[in-house]
Order: C-alpha cells, then structure tokens, then sequence
C-alpha cells in the first residue's frame, strides 16, 4: 500500500478544483467525486464550500447521502470548508427547507453568520495543532459554530466565535483556506487520512 492517501473532493458545487490543487501540494492524491462508486475508491474526503441547500439537495440526487453518511459513521475521514463545515454539522439553527445534514461533529451551526457576500473578508486565524503562525482564512458568507457537544474540540476562534472544529477523523472550518496558497490546513488532514489508514 502507497503512503500516499487518496483524497476526494465532492465535486457536487464549490471550489472543487482549488481543493484538488492544495491536496495536491500536501502530497495526496485527490480526485473528484461526484458518484457513489468514486466515493468507495477514496481513503478520506473534502466537502468543499458552496451554498449547503444545494449540496444538500444535489447529494440525494446524485444518490450520494446516504452512502456518505455510511462512510462519515464508519470512521472516513472528513474535512468540511464553509458550506462543508455545515454539512458535518449534527444541528444547524436556521436551517432551509429540506436541508439535510451528513453529521458526524457534534455541533451547533449558524449559516452565513458573518454575514453576507459583500461582507467577506480575510483574517489570519491561530488553529491548534498547525505550527508557523496564524493560517490565512476567507471567509465568505461563512458560518461559525454556535457551540460544540463534549466529543467535539474546538482548534480556531476568531472575533469571539468558533471557526474551527475536530472530533475524531472529521475537521471543519468556517473559512476557506484553499484559497489562500497556504496549505498547511489541508496538510493537517492528509496527515488524518494517513493515521486512520
């Protein structure tokens, strides 16, 4: 077996092809998914940002939900940005309807709770666990964490509010740093995907 983890980006909406290039540079292989099939041949996955109803909604289409689900509970790792942060959430505050969530943190979410897209704006972020100082972050129209349940840890805060969560072998962030040429996030999760191999 390759040390090289395989990584998927669920290219259902988003900011697939950033995502593809920053796993790259962090030394995976990343392919999108897009079918349930694509999703078995991959070792860990990156629920990119986006607009969470759609996603939502364009995963039951794509008949992706539940075999997501299936693997986000069967330990896969997961690393949810913005919309995907969302989507990893156990309980959003406002949801749309018929939005649906996969779960797997144990979190209470609040959608575009920074505001809205003209109210977007970079800030560099501390997050536990990544060494060399503060990691750039977008934030656009993104979310925070309202509050974690005892399994969930919380690794980023900015302006008072939580950015940034892991619990087991999923991670979320509010932001966006596959837009900034900083990788070390990304880095962070390929190193998650190898440990859980």
């Amino acid at each position: 077996m390759s040390d090289t983890p395989v990584i998927g980006v669920l290219a259902l909406q988003g900011d697939v092809r950033e995502h593809l290039i920053a796993l790259a540079a962090a030394d995976a292989v990343a392919r999108p998914v897009r079918r349930p099939e694509e999703l078995a041949e991959v070792d860990g996955l990156v629920i990119p940002g986006g607009e969470s109803t759609t996603i939502s909604k364009l995963a039951v289409l794509f008949g992706l939900m539940e075999p997501l689900r299936e693997r986000v509970e069967a330990g896969m790792p997961v690393y949810g940005t913005c919309a995907g942060l969302i989507m990893l959430a156990d309980k959003i505050l406002d949801p749309r309807s018929g939005q649906e969530t996969l779960g797997g943190i144990d979190m209470i979410v609040r959608r575009n709770a920074f505001g809205r897209q003209n109210e977007s704006f970079e800030a560099g972020v501390e997050v536990a666990g990544i060494d060399g100082g503060p990691v750039e972050g977008v934030f656009i129209r993104a979310p925070w964490v309202e509050s974690v349940g005892a399994q969930a840890e919380v690794i980023a805060e900015y302006d008072g509010h939580i950015v940034a969560v892991r619990q087991g072998n999923a991670l979320a962030t509010s932001f966006h740093p596959e837009l900034t040429g900083d990788h070390r996030v990304h880095g962070l999760f390929v190193e998650m995907v190898r440990a859980a191999r």
